[in-house]
Parts: C-alpha cells; sequence; structure tokens
C-alpha cells in the first residue's frame, strides 16, 4: 500500500477564484483548469493509483486518493463494519437496505478520510471516490465475480445501483459524501481465466442483448447521479472498453447525459497495447482513449502509466490542448463537489469521526442485513428449532469455523471483536456441541471421514457447512463447473449417514449455485439454507433465523440467481449471447428458480387492482393485497413480472419490472403499490431505438415468478393490460 505524508504546513496561495464559494462550480473549475500546465494535467490524469495523485502546492491543491473500495464497508483501510456480500444483499430484493448499508459505508469512508487528511496521509483506500457498486449482470454461474453483483436481472441490479449511489453519495444540496463508480463498463461478466484471460478477452454482443442487457442496470447507476463509471478489461465487438468512443462518449455522455469521469480499470490501459494488441505506443493509446471518453488511468504499480504520454499526444497533433483541458475538468469537478476547496465548517460530512466506525448502529446494521440475505431453499417441518428438543448436536464442515472465508472479496479487514462463524453461532444456543471440519480447507482434497463420522454419530441434529469461499471463485477465479468443491459431497453423505434418524441442517457458503441435486432430493436433508458471504454478523444472524427470534429473522431472501439443473444446458462463457441464460431467456430446467425463496409462514395474495389500458409512454399503477397466513410475522417479497403477447421484435419471455421487501403482520391484509413503467414495457429497435408497442401485455404479482417449479407456497395473481397507441422514447 502506497503512502503519501503531506507536510503539515500551510501553503500560502492568492484567493484564487475556484477558492470562491460564490461563484458557480462551473466557473470555479473552469479557473483551476485554466491555471494548470500540461505537465500537471498529465500527473493529474495518469495517477489515478496506486497511491495518489500528486499534489500542486503552487497553487495550495493538496494529493488526492482515487483508490477506495466500498463495496459492502470501507475495504482495505484498517477496521471498519463489514455488511454482506454484494449478491447476498442482492438476495434481501430490498432497496432500502442497499441504500443504508451503502449511506453507513459511507458515512465510515468519510469519517476515515476526514481522520487521514488531518494528519496529512493520502495513499490508496484512504479517499473518497468509490470504485462500488459491481453491477454487472450474472450472465454465467461459473464467472468468479459472480459475488460482487446483485445477480442476474438487469431491473434489480439498475434499481440497487441507484440504491447504492444514494445512499453513498448522501443527500447534502451542496456536498457529496463520497462518490459512487459503477462498474465495470461494460459488457463484462467472465471469463476471468476459465477458458481464456479476461485481460484480452474480446464480447461478441449483438445490439440487442448489449442495450437489454448489459447497459440499463449503469443507466440506472447514471441517472441517480454516480460521479464515476469504470471501464473494463475487455473488448466489445473488437474495441477494448477503455478507448471505446461508442461505450464513453456516444452511449455514455451523449445518450445519457452522464457528467462525471470515467477511470480505468486497473491496468486496462496498458492492456490495450500488451494483451489486445489494438495499439502498439502509448502516444496512440492515450490519444485513443482520453478522445472516447476515458478521464484517469489506474495502472499497474509496477508499470509507467501510458498517460504520462498525454503532452507527447497534445506534441504530435495527437490531441488538442482543449480536449486534454477539457477531460482533466471531470476530475476536479468531482473533488470541488466532495468539498476539497470549501472551508470545513460549511460542509456537514467534514463532521463525521472515527466514532461512528464499527459503531452499534452499524453493528446492528450488519446483522439485520446478514439476515436479510438468508434465502431457505428447502425446509421439512424442521425449522425454526426448538432447542430443548436436540440434545445432542453436531457441527460438520469446511465452512463450520472458516471465519475468513464466510467474508468474501473485497471485504474490510476482520475484526475479531465483532465477528462471528457459524460454529460459534450454534454452540451460542447449546452449551455442548460435537465437531469436525473434515477437511483443511473449502478445496476438500484432503478429507478425513473419520472426524466428519465421529462427530455426528449418536447426534438428532446435524449442521453440515459447506461452500466455496473467495478461496474458489473471486476475482481472477472462474469455477469449470458447479460441483460441490472436493470431497464436499461425500462429507454430506457421511455426516447423513452416520446418524441414522438425525435430522441434517445443510448450510451453504458460496456466491454461484452449486450441484446440490442430491441434498435436494434426499429425505435425509431436511434443510438447505443458503447464507452467501454474510461477514462479520454470520453466527449471531445465523442464531436468530434458527430460532425465529426476534425482528428480521424468519427468512424472506429471493434467489437473484437462477440455478441450472444441469450444466451442460449453459451455453460456454465465452458466449456473449443471451440466449439460454438467465431466467429472461433460459428454457432448460433449473433446480431452484430465480425469485425463488422459502419463508416460515405462507402468503395469500386475492386482491389485485389496475387500469385494463394505458397509454403508451405512461407509467401503470397498481395494487396488491395479500394476507400473511401463518403464526409468523414476517417479511414477503413481492415480485410483479411481465410477458409481451405481440412483440415485433424479440423480447425475454419474462421480466421483472417491479418489487419490494414488504412487512405482513400475521393475520393483517397488507396493500402494496406498483408500477409497472413506460421503460420496462419498451421493447428495443434497432431502427428507432426504445419502443413501446401497441398491444395486450401480461402480467404477475406475487411471491415468486408465474408458474414455476419448485414453487413457494403462495399463489400468484395473473393481469393483463392493453397499450394504446405506440411511443418512441429513442436510444439509451
Amino acid at each position: 500500500m502506497l503512502l503519501f505524508l503531506l507536510a503539515l504546513v500551510p501553503i500560502v496561495v492568492g484567493d484564487y477564484p475556484f477558492r470562491n464559494i460564490s461563484l458557480p462550480w462551473e466557473d470555479r473549475v473552469n479557473d483551476l483548469v485554466g491555471r494548470l500546465t500540461l505537465d500537471e494535467i498529465k500527473l493529474q490524469m495518469s495517477c489515478g493509483g496506486p497511491g495518489p495523485v500528486p499534489a500542486i502546492p503552487r497553487l495550495g491543491i493538496n494529493p488526492y486518493s482515487w483508490t477506495t473500495e466500498c463495496l459492502r464497508g470501507d475495504v482495505g483501510a484498517g477496521d471498519a463494519t463489514s455488511f454482506p456480500q454484494a449478491i447476498g444483499l442482492g438476495a434481501s430484493f430490498s432497496p432500502d437496505l442497499i441504500f443504508r448499508v451503502a449511506q453507513a459505508t459511507g458515512e465510515e469512508v468519510r469519517a476515515k478520510y476526514n481522520n487521514y487528511t488531518r494528519y496529512g496521509i493520502y495513499g490508496d483506500h484512504k479517499g473518497i471516490s468509490c470504485f462500488s457498486p459491481v453491477i454487472n449482470i450474472v450472465r454465467d454461474p461459473r464467472w468468479g465475480r459472480n459475488q460482487e453483483t446483485y445477480g442476474e436481472d438487469p431491473f434489480l441490479s439498475g434499481v440497487f445501483a441507484a440504491n447504492f449511489v444514494n445512499g453513498l453519495q448522501g443527500n447534502d444540496p451542496r456536498y457529496v459524501r463520497a462518490n459512487a463508480g459503477c462498474k465495470h463498463f461494460n459488457v463484462h461478466g467472465g471469463p476471468e481465466n476459465i477458458p481464456v484471460s479476461r485481460f484480452s478477452f474480446d464480447a461478441k454482443v449483438s445490439e440487442r442483448d448489449w442495450r437489454t442487457t448489459f447497459l440499463p442496470a449503469f443507466r440506472s447507476c447514471v441517472k441517480a447521479g454516480t460521479y464515476n463509471v469504470m471501464c473494463s478489461y475487455n473488448s466489445i465487438n473488437g474495441v477494448p472498453a477503455c478507448a471505446n468512443k461508442k461505450l464513453l462518449t456516444d452511449i455514455l455522455r451523449t445518450e445519457w447525459g452522464f457528467k462525471g469521469y470515467v477511470i480505468s480499470d486497473s491496468a486496462a490501459i496498458e492492456n490495450i497495447i500488451t494483451e489486445h494488441h489494438y495499439l502498439n505506443n502509448s502516444v496512440d493509446t492515450v490519444a485513443a482513449c482520453v478522445k472516447a471518453g476515458c478521464n484517469l488511468e489506474l495502472s499497474n504499480q509496477n508499470v509507467e502509466p501510458v498517460f504520462l504520454s498525454l503532452v507527447d499526444a497534445v506534441k504530435q497533433g495527437k490531441l488538442t490542448e482543449d480536449e486534454v483541458r477539457i477531460s482533466v475538468k471531470t476530475l476536479f469537478n468531482v473533488r470541488m463537489r466532495l468539498g476539497e476547496f470549501d472551508p470545513p465548517e460549511m460542509n456537514q460530512y467534514t463532521k463525521l469521526n472515527m466514532s461512528i466506525v464499527q459503531g452499534e448502529a452499524h453493528r446492528n446494521l450488519s446483522v439485520e442485513a446478514a439476515l436479510k440475505t438468508f434465502v431457505l431453499l428447502k425446509n421439512e417441518n424442521t425449522l425454526p428449532l426448538e432447542p430443548s428438543s436436540y440434545k445432542n448436536v453436531a457441527v460438520v464442515g469446511p465452512m463450520a469455523n472458516n471465519t475468513y472465508q464466510l467474508f468474501g472479496d473485497y471485504a474490510p479487514t476482520m475484526n475479531p471483536t465483532y465477528t462471528t462463524n457459524p460454529l460459534q453461532g450454534i454452540q451460542s444456543i447449546w452449551s455442548t456441541v460435537r465437531y469436525g471440519a473434515g477437511c483443511t480447507d473449502n478445496k476438500c482434497a484432503q478429507y478425513n471421514s473419520q472426524e466428519v463420522q465421529t462427530a455426528a454419530t449418536g447426534s438428532d441434529l446435524i449442521f453440515v457447512c459447506l461452500g466455496t469461499g473467495q478461496e474458489l471463485e473471486s476475482e481472477a477465479n472462474d469455477r469449470a463447473n458447479l460441483d460441490l468443491p472436493g470431497q464436499q459431497l461425500q462429507l454430506l453423505q457421511d455426516a447423513v449417514n452416520a446418524a441414522s434418524g438425525a435430522k441434517v441442517i445443510l448450510l451453504l457458503f458460496n456466491a454461484g449455485p452449486l450441484n446440490i441435486t442430491w441434498a435436494v432430493e434426499s429425505p435425509n436433508v431436511q434443510v438447505i439454507m443458503e447464507l452467501f458471504f454474510p461477514a462479520q454478523s454470520t453466527g449471531e444472524a445465523l442464531r436468530r433465523v434458527l430460532l425465529a427470534e426476534g425482528p428480521n429473522s424468519v427468512p424472506a431472501g429471493r434467489l437473484q440467481i437462477t440455478w441450472p439443473r444441469y450444466m451442460n444446458a449453459v451455453p460456454d462463457m465465452t458466449n456473449y449471447s443471451m440466449v439460454e441464460r438467465t431466467y429472461r431467456y433460459a428454457t432448460y430446467p433449473v433446480l431452484f428458480p430465480f425469485g425463488y425463496g422459502l419463508s416460515y409462514t405462507s402468503f395469500f395474495y386475492h386482491i389485485l387492482e389496475y387500469p385494463d389500458q394505458v397509454t403508451a409512454g405512461t407509467d401503470l399503477t397498481g395494487a396488491v393485497s395479500f394476507i400473511n397466513q401463518g403464526s409468523f410475522d414476517a417479511d414477503e417479497v413481492v415480485q410483479v413480472y411481465i410477458s409481451w403477447s405481440n412483440a415485433t421484435v424479440t423480447v425475454p419471455h419474462l421480466q421483472l419490472v417491479d418489487f419490494n421487501r414488504v412487512f405482513a403482520p400475521r393475520g393483517v391484509l397488507t396493500q402494496w403499490n406498483f408500477t409497472i413503467s413506460a421503460d420496462s414495457m419498451a421493447v428495443w429497435t434497432d431502427e428507432k431505438g426504445w419502443v413501446v408497442e401497441p398491444g395486450v401485455i401480461s402480467f404477475w404479482v406475487g411471491g415468486q415468478q408465474p408458474s414455476t417449479k419448485p414453487a413457494v407456497d403462495s399463489n400468484v395473481i395473473p393481469g393483463r393490460f392493453t397499450v394504446i397507441g405506440q411511443k418512441i422514447l429513442g436510444r439509451y
């Protein structure tokens, strides 16, 4: 980690207009950039990281750090509250939770920044410009970075992206708490390393798939006001993303109106030369990237940044000085809005201090978030548990006491004081618990069957903790298949066979789907629960959900990724067509569908109100009423899907268009209002862009997809309405 210590001696500067708080932002930025030399601009645009961009002492401008990771907590910057991995947050189906997790993260990031800058400390993970959220679409269950995303649906990812941006950046009318950075832009979703490297991969995508699957979540991010977008490693139809004018200018800035800055992924600019072989020298590459719309290079610390050739590109006539100055303005615009050049007392966010980091409110939110991510996949009259009914309890498996692997990739530094793992959570219920890991790590290549059998024999309740962790699926690390790693399936079978008549609860800690067909079909595995990577509150949240103890302890999470029954039905990782991918286009058998998740209670939907026709280009609003028929107060995830009856172009056979997580007291009729937006009704046409076409649209409202198997124990209400006329929404 690179640090930069700024001498704590005030730099005397003139009373420049860029420090005049009465001037408009644009005038202040223009004044500042107008005072920079090209050599100074070169350093500001080429030193995005590692380390800070250098100071400009003659203007009293400090160093600045662009490299902060804020996916679900402040990463790599010492103690910070750790919230569940993004894929788990996606399973919450709760926009409000995403907002509050991002808000808490932004508060801690800003508090640490205030503390660092107070002592003149700058460096990686010490700024307030975030590389988050990750809103790529899970298009292949084997992709190593699935865990950083919110799942496979563009609409869900877009809603979560907007809530993350708003939560992180804050609602101050003048200042930004910490700025968001949506990544990886674009058509990026594997491979990492199987079967080829991400650094040189060229994603061949149709205009339709690009517009309908890979772009929508990023547009939502831009509409929410993000100040940053990160261009990705891959090429798109032969053009590297960071040098792709269609992507970074035509779509991002012209069609969407983005006013922020684009930063490259780490070494993505260098890869244009060394991996893609798209260009062969730094002068042409910096010219291509700046002209395309990339403003800041994040480089490999072992390589001289390509953007250091910026002045040479101007001298050779491949860039104009105006192009360079316009580009660097985006960087100083966000620094202005973060409050760097204003008196600190004007900015409410400068008052945040270190007392908020791992404070009680944030720790409680971490527990709540973990509870809301759990997805109950199978429950044969076992959960919730009555502890007194079980005298001999065993815990087995490599994820039971493997605390670090519970955090996933891009997690804040683990604080043992506030961290509990599954074994500890279960031990807090029963004073005596027999334990056997069976494997030394999640790869489970070396398996000790006797250890598992010794723990399980004679037990009347057995917890089996299996999964992957970042050890097996992570950045730069795809999975070759969906099988349980190594001997984990054998471990499960040994545990089941060791204690005849025992209740077996399978707890899974992973991101992408796993082949657990044997457990699903076995009558001797009574419970399967997917927990993803819950981070610091794993054990405490597990304890509460097992006992249905307290608020949010009744499972309501839903799968944000389709779990295929047979992996050979899924196309090759390198095939970027959406045919047979995700619930929107797949026709293959599934083990569990998108949107699936059980509860300790059941819901009945019985009143659906909506207009039977709508004018093209206007939203449809409706209401659904449902009742919690069980004995527990609980959340319900209400989902609205549509299907086009007579579209003139290829469309998904089903599309999520609204959802929310709604609290429903038992025995009480609950009403939820929904909207099917004009954007959601529109279909993509290559000639006119997005068009709302006349005709009939069918829709369904309930706690799951319509006509899906397996199904949740609740009904789905159908409806249909007619769109009158046509409305061209345009290209976006």
